[in-house]
């Protein structure tokens, strides 16, 4: 097996190669050294053999029952074509270049379900401009003035931010993008430009989202325009506080994801009583369009965290019935989601990071795994199993390394080979403590590290 482990350099090397992009946390091509030949770099990049391997096996009780541990060992996993084919231990017999994982804890890899990186300052000079006190329509007029500085720029931009969410463990975006008749559709151009560079180490979603109002701006023809240049979601935004027409700002969104088969992802910052029929209305509509069960996403969401708990059961019951996902950013002060709640109905649940160094806030380093540790810490989950548990925000469908049981369910045969690795004991110790990522591999492909 020795004979075949491939050297560091040449690893950082054919990562370089398989990208055409600097993708190890900024480092460039130039400085990752030579690349093997490209026949040999291409079997190589289709398959290998990754050894010593840290996965979790089961949970470690006491005498009342508590989870007390993870057990964990090394394993070797055999990838192939973007994909997990096969997990062993001891010494493999497969015949195959290998890389060392060193011992180093796997993971499944993380997302960023929500975020904007068609406007921000990311990868320009720092800017925390002034903006307290600022309704969302005071925010729609700065932007107005603003897009046309950002646009120029914004593909350089978008793409500096794809970087920092790579090195953070981030190998999937779902990216808002303004449509607006400031910006007309060139920040999604933009955007689908900047993406389309990073197609073979990151992969994403688009919301086409009306951030200046589909009324208020009279966005619906370029959203219906927008709808067929490939997005995959139909934003919206405050229905009430912002378009002034409730059901109407609701029925032309929910109408153009119908028209053109996308799915929902609405920004819904209004408390109750707005917030909360704004809710009601969307379950109302879902319930009635099967084609948007399953497919519709409530972002922000904060009437959720400000309205009677025992109003939220039973909206919290209809939307896990129907398949109306919550992503949130994970808030604290007066807008605590309520997680457990949203949980203990099978509401879908994702995170994001929002903004990073923009008109709207100067904060977000991209990294999902702090966003389990906040949740982590907000609701009191303390305790060895109940951290192992907060990941699941982070990871796609919720994915854990081990069920509540204790059964190891992830990583399995045929899994995407997506995934991060860290120098931790166990998914717990990770969350809480938030390790360096060593390793993070899109398709099989090592898109950032250093190993």
């Amino acid at each position: 097996m020795e004979d075949n482990k491939i050297s560091r350099k040449k690893f950082l090397g054919l990562g370089a190669a398989a990208t055409g992009a600097a993708l190890f946390s900024g480092i460039g091509a130039h400085a990752m050294g030579n690349s093997i030949p490209e026949d040999k770099e291409k079997s190589f990049l289709n398959e290998y053999l990754l050894i010593n391997v840290r996965l979790e096996d089961s949970f470690e009780y006491n005498e009342k029952s508590e989870v007390i541990a993870t057990k964990t060992a090394l394993y070797n996993i055999h990838i192939a074509n973007g994909k997990i084919k096969s997990i062993t231990s001891g010494k493999s017999t497969l015949k195959l270049k290998t890389v060392d994982a060193k011992g180093f804890l796997m993971l499944p890899g993380l997302r960023d379900m929500h975020i904007h990186i068609d406007k921000t300052y990311y990868g320009g000079t720092w800017n925390a401009a002034p903006r307290k006190g600022y309704t969302v329509k005071d925010m729609i007029t700065l932007e107005q003035k603003l897009i046309p500085q950002l646009l120029p720029d914004s593909q350089r931009k978008a793409e500096e931010a794809i970087k920092l969410m790579q090195s953070q463990g981030s190998y999937f975006a779902r990216c808002q993008c303004n449509i607006d008749p400031v910006s007309g559709l060139k920040s999604l151009e933009h955007l689908q430009a900047a993406l389309a560079n990073n197609k073979d180490s990151f992969g994403s979603e688009i919301v086409a989202f009306p951030q200046h109002g589909i009324l208020f701006s009279k966005s619906e023809p370029l959203l219906r325009e927008a709808a067929s240049m490939g997005v995959d979601f139909i934003g919206g935004l405050d229905p009430t506080n912002v378009d002034g027409n409730m059901e109407k700002s609701l029925d032309t969104m929910f109408q153009i994801a119908l028209d053109t088969n996308k799915g929902v992802d609405i920004h819904l910052h209004e408390s109750p009583p707005s917030g909360k029929a704004a809710i009601e209305y969307m379950i109302k509509k879902v319930e009635e369009n099967k084609q948007l069960q399953g497919k519709t996403y409530i972002s922000h969401g904060f009437a959720l965290a400000r309205m009677d708990p025992k109003d939220m059961e039973i909206i919290a019951e209809q939307m896990g019935n129907l398949g109306i996902g919550v992503i949130t950013t994970v808030p604290f002060g007066k807008t605590i989601m309520p997680i457990p709640t949203l949980k203990k109905y099978g509401v879908k649940l994702m995170t994001g990071t929002d903004s990073i160094v923009d008109h709207w806030q100067p904060f977000g380093t991209c990294d999902m795994l702090e966003k389990a540790k906040i949740c982590a810490q907000l609701y009191g989950w303390t305790d060895e199993y109940s951290l192992s548990r907060a990941l699941h925000i982070a990871t796609r469908d919720e994915v854990l390394p081990l069920n509540d049981s204790g059964t190891r369910v992830w990583p399995a045969a045929d899994n995407d080979a997506n995934f991060i690795l860290v120098k931790a004991s166990c998914s717990a110790e990770a969350v809480a403590r938030l390790p360096k990522r060593e390793g993070v591999f899109y398709n099989g492909k090592m898109i950032a590290g250093v190993l």
